[in-house]
């Protein structure tokens, strides 16, 4: 298994605007080639560019650390797109558009004071520039899932742990070199844990099962504590109160008569409250 903090180490933060010298190609058999590109922002920007306007035949773009791969129907049109992409102009990245995603994270990881000292910025100053850092979907690796995100201005470039985890749980927020991520399983890994998060990150049941792609923008956003909640049990009837009606935990309004009436309000069991839990709906 590859950890993920081994993509090539000479890939920088995106900066700057995608250059337009002639670009390298390699061949990956008859109907597919890689295009090589002189920064991290040519392959977002050209990866962006062939996803919105694909080219006749083409099949699927695929970004990596310094490549974009290009598969055709047939052999033909793979030559002919090999022409054109070398005619291809590339616009500023900053005037593409993708989908947003906000991620919750509990910013509670093992790492996150290491990462404080390393920076200069403290624990709370990690998660302020964490949270307020607008990052972009780069390329997918190391596991389904698995996105790595860059910030324009490459603000908590730290290296990776010396020691790597042989365990990382699925649902971890980290950062190493230019990048951070969220760990879609559990997994061997080296990188700086800020934190967790309960967002699935891969789906096969979703129409597009990785939920950050290439070209979309990240926030993350601190919250003090995930619960995932659960329907409510249904009605039980209990025993007939003394005087007047009771509403239960369950939502069940039980009449004097005896009769059990389901509540039309929705209800929550809470069986293990943490300290100072807070239960909030959306509004």
């Amino acid at each position: 298994m590859i950890d993920p903090a081994t993509s090539p180490a000479g890939s920088a933060a995106p900066s700057g605007t995608p250059t337009t010298a002639p670009r390298p190609l390699r061949w990956a058999g008859t109907r597919a080639f890689l295009i090589e590109c002189p920064s991290l922002a040519d392959v977002v920007a050209l990866h962006a560019q062939l996803t919105a306007a694909p080219l006749p035949d083409q099949v699927e773009a695929v970004a990596a650390a310094e490549t974009v791969t290009l598969s055709f129907t047939h052999r033909a049109a793979a030559v002919a797109g090999a022409r054109a992409v070398q005619a291809l102009a590339i616009a500023d990245r900053a005037g593409q558009s993708g989908r947003t995603v906000d991620i919750d994270v509990v910013y509670d990881g093992e790492d996150l004071v290491e990462v404080g000292q390393l920076t200069g910025l403290g624990a709370d100053g990690v998660v302020r520039v964490h949270t307020h850092t607008l990052w972009t979907g780069a390329f997918g690796g190391f596991a389904p899932g698995f996105t790595y995100l860059v910030a324009e201005d490459d603000p908590l470039q730290v290296p990776r742990r010396s020691t790597p985890r042989t365990s990382v749980p699925a649902g971890s927020v980290a950062i190493a070199g230019h990048f951070s991520a969220v760990y879609p399983r559990s997994s061997p890994g080296g990188w700086q844990l800020l934190g967790h998060t309960d967002a699935t990150m891969w789906d096969l049941e979703r129409p597009s099962p990785a939920l950050v792609r290439p070209g979309d923008r990240v926030r993350y956003r601190a919250v003090r504590e995930l619960l995932r909640v659960t329907p409510a049990p249904g009605p039980v009837p209990g025993p007939e109160p003394a005087t007047g009606g009771a509403v239960h935990a369950g939502g069940t309004d039980t009449s004097p008569s005896g009769a059990t009436v389901q509540s039309a309000a929705p209800a929550l069991v809470i069986e293990t409250p943490g300290l100072q839990s807070l239960v909030q709906d959306l509004g």
